[in-house]
């Protein structure tokens, strides 16, 4: 008695897995590029700005850290 069992398995093609993470990879740079940009805008205010805002300049990367990759 011979048994056949036939199943399927579909991988993502190469160029399908090259694209996922060529879009990842953006993604992480645009984050990391909002970072940098969030913590430049933040430390270039004066203290009376900040305070204004109820910011801290300790709090400052937080904040951009927050702002870029959420919580």
């Amino acid at each position: 008695m011979t048994t056949v069992t036939e199943f399927n398995v579909t991988a993502p093609s190469f160029s399908a897995a090259l694209n996922a993470r060529w879009t990842a990879l953006r993604e992480q740079m645009a984050k990391r590029a909002l970072y940098r940009k969030t913590i430049s805008e933040l430390q270039s205010l004066t203290g009376r700005e900040l305070a204004d805002l109820g910011i801290h300049r300790s709090a400052i990367k937080g904040i951009a850290y927050e702002a870029a990759f959420g919580k």
